[in-house]
């Protein structure tokens, strides 16, 4: 009998209650028993919707207090000497100063999930010798079945996964590691098989990467041994956001199910399937439904799919689940009734996606009971969409399609413009600014409410924004910063904004998904396409150039994050989508010079998410990248300063695109990793204008002056000083009055020092 399951549940509730949960705790007005009891309430909210929709393996340990794999990691005891860890469980204080960094110590590095925008804490190993300091699959096994009766489905990050996403060692050292953490990994699973559990899910992302012979060889090691300490348990070997390479190895791991993606990694997987056969015996996971965006299926599209598989998998041994986790899509659509109809009923979330798995392994078996009007529902709903005139503006397609034609190259070389900028705006030595935005403080959240709820009239909210501005640029001027901007008061998200004035972007009431801890992000809707109405930006980037001498920075989003960030039409290549984007900020950028503004910022800090998981697969997505930026900046005269913005960006992976870019300065997220990235330019050049980010904006604390000092002599080792930036890592829109001006005094106090260093030794 075919049967169903999910992969993760979002945590952070259909009205984010997890995220104001955890940040009433941050802010103490909750204790830790509070704490955990309003979040076991939560989670086991998430497990009844599930239960009730009929799924049948439900994932249990997909929740979190803040990071599955921060989660993993208190598990394994690895607590970095700076925090003072002394053994057993991990506390709440330890376990979110790592998250968070405390007073005495800088927070764990966080990076990108894979090519998502969410974000995990990178675990530090440094020597230290795992442990296990809890059985968390075990507990949340345990809390399910005894509290609602559901056999759950635990879920735990495969130890080749995690060893590939930790640092702190070297290759050499990995075997070693492998033998260190196996004992672990042998008694959860020991212990979960002791307890009847029927199914386990490993997640091994890291599989569907460029892996090599000798990954495999480890691998087989890591599951040869875990099947020989618990021969019954039941283990899905889970792959999501890409097609699995060696498929023959994979399937042929002692386990007893392979979960693929059938969705972004459908091609390979199919071809892969038909070509040599799926094991006897074994249970295939088929990820049908799209667990990474938020588009209805046409459903008889899955179900023409699982009929094809059914050929080489008979149907009692498929289980229908998404792609992948559903921690990557909003809740539910229900809240979304301001939406055109149309839209709407082209949309589904996660509970939309429950429903869809469901009714999919309805009709695969053969249940005829309203299954053929709902399954005629999903169909209409996407045909209704695609014909809709939003997804059919001849002229955009047409310029999208014509995209060789159009000016991609700046007038100049960099070494020419650099001499041009530098007459032009006599900038000091090692010049100082920051990424963007400042604090967005209660007060400021609100008037905009007010604003959007039509108890302030526009007149009203621009006043508010412009006092927002002065008091802003006038900060900046007394702490003596070089370059300015205006602080984006007036916006709520960097991609929301731009999107919520241009063609094509629809905008949700509850579509929040989490990015990283508590912070949610309500991505735009690109749902058809894309065209330039009017300026976005001008009006209060010249009225902050108006309030100061100095000059004062454009802030754009770039067309690739904007694309990244957003939940994206899948009817259309992304190339296409992101070229339209590029396009239309063209328009925006050439406003921006026209009305005065020579230094502008186009933000690019999801640029590498966007990377494709296979390396093979990277030069076309770079080179498609590279030209969607350089279309949006390439018009504009010399003198102008083209900045952009990177966060988590692996440099080193990337310096060649980066370059290609071609944008004059490119600011650069480096203190999380604690100065990692410097080492980079030990090895290679890099010849434009560049910034390192000397704090991270990250976390509450205020970083020393010497510690930035720190930061910036071994910058300027190994750049040129000529064409160094000093800024912080990114944004301040998320820090507090308080601790941005104090950060911000201490970041131009080392800029002084190096300013005097430097010419003492000239």
């Amino acid at each position: 009998m075919l049967k169903n399951s999910n992969l993760g549940y979002p945590r952070i509730g259909a009205n984010r209650e997890w995220k104001k949960t955890l940040e009433a705790y941050w802010a103490g007005k909750l204790d830790e028993t509070q704490l955990t009891s309003q979040l076991e309430s939560i989670r086991l909210d998430h497990l009844k919707l599930q239960q009730e929709k009929g799924i049948d393996l439900i994932p249990v340990n997909d929740f979190s207090y803040y990071d599955h794999i921060l989660d993993a990691t208190a598990m394994f005891g690895l607590v970095p000497e700076r925090f003072h860890y002394e053994g057993g469980v991990v506390p709440f204080s330890t376990y979110y100063a790592m998250a968070r960094g405390d007073k005495g110590a800088a927070a764990c590095e966080m990076t990108k999930w894979f090519n998502t925008n969410y974000h995990y804490i990178v675990p530090e190993l440094n020597g230290a010798v795992p442990t296990l300091t809890e059985n968390r699959p075990l507990k949340a096994y345990q809390e399910a079945k005894e509290k609602l009766g559901i056999e759950g489905k635990p879920v735990l990050i495969g130890l080749y996964t995690y060893l590939k996403l930790s640092k702190g060692y070297e290759p050499d050292q990995l075997d070693d590691l492998i033998e260190q953490f196996l004992p672990i990994y042998t008694q959860i699973v020991q212990e979960l098989a002791q307890e009847g559990v029927q199914w386990l899910q490993i997640d091994e992302p890291i599989l569907v990467t460029s892996i090599t012979q000798e990954d495999l060889v480890r691998i087989r090691r890591i599951y040869t041994a875990l099947h020989e300490a618990a021969p019954e348990l039941n283990v899905m070997l889970q792959t999501y956001f890409e097609a699995v390479d060696h498929y023959e190895e994979i399937v042929s791991l002692p386990v007893q199910g392979f979960g693929l993606d059938l969705v972004h990694g459908l091609e390979q997987n199919l071809q892969s399937i038909k070509k040599f056969g799926f094991p006897e015996g074994k249970t295939l996971g088929a990820g049908v439904i799209d667990g990474r965006n938020i588009w209805r299926s046409n459903l008889e599209t899955p179900l023409q799919l699982l009929k094809e598989l059914s050929e080489f998998v008979s149907y009692d041994r498929i289980i229908v689940q998404p792609s992948c986790s559903l921690l990557h899509v909003p809740v539910t659509t229900k809240p979304e009734t301001a939406l055109d109809p149309v839209l709407r009923d082209a949309l589904a979330y996660a509970d939309e996606k429950l429903d869809e798995i469901v009714l999919l392994t309805q009709a695969a078996s053969g249940s005829q009971e309203d299954v053929q009007v709902k399954l005629d529902y999903s169909r209409k709903a996407v045909e209704a969409l695609n014909a809709s005139q939003s997804r059919n503006r001849v002229h955009v397609r047409q310029a999208a399609a014509n995209i060789d034609t159009q000016p991609s190259t700046r007038k100049s070389t960099f070494d020419k413009r650099h001499v041009s900028q530098q007459e032009k705006w006599q900038l000091p030595f090692l010049p100082t600014t920051t990424i963007g935005s400042f604090p967005q403080s209660p007060e400021i959240r609100k008037a905009r409410q007010n604003w959007r709820k039509g108890e302030w009239t526009n007149e009203q909210y621009e006043k508010f924004i412009q006092e927002q501005i002065q008091i802003w640029v006038k900060l900046q001027e007394e702490i003596g910063i070089d370059v300015l901007v205006h602080g984006e008061f007036e916006r709520t998200d960097m991609v929301e904004f731009f999107g919520e004035k241009l063609n094509g972007f629809a905008f949700t009431l509850n579509g929040w998904v989490q990015s990283y801890g508590s912070r949610c992000v309500k991505p735009p809707v690109i749902y058809g396409d894309v065209e330039f109405i009017a300026p976005m930006t001008v009006k209060e980037s010249v009225y902050a150039q108006s309030l100061t001498d100095k000059p004062m920075k454009g802030m754009l989003t770039g067309p690739l994050t904007i694309l990244n960030w957003s939940f994206v039409r899948d009817d259309l290549p992304r190339n296409e989508v992101a070229f339209q984007i590029a396009l239309a900020l063209r328009e925006e950028v050439e406003a921006l010079e026209k009305a005065g503004i020579e230094m502008i910022q186009v933000d690019e800090p999801a640029l590498r998410e966007g990377l494709p998981l296979k390396r093979e697969k990277w030069d076309s997505y770079l080179d498609d990248s590279i030209l969607a930026f350089r279309l949006s900046t390439s018009t504009v005269k010399d003198t102008t300063q083209i900045h952009t913005h990177m966060c988590y960006c692996e440099f080193h992976e990337m310096i060649d695109a980066i370059r290609a870019l071609d944008a004059d300065v490119i600011s650069i997220e480096t203190s999380r990793s604690h100065g990692e990235l410097i080492h980079t330019f030990e090895e290679s050049t890099y010849e434009l204008g560049i910034g390192l980010g000397v704090y991270d904006i990250h976390s509450p604390r205020i970083p020393p002056v010497e510690e930035m000092v720190t930061m910036i002599d071994r910058a300027l080792q190994v750049l040129d000083p000529s064409l160094f930036w000093i800024n912080p890592d990114c944004g301040l829109k998320t820090r507090g009055l308080e601790e941005t001006v104090e950060s911000l005094k201490h970041m131009v106090q080392a800029t002084e020092i190096a300013r005097e260093a430097r010419s003492v030794a000239k």
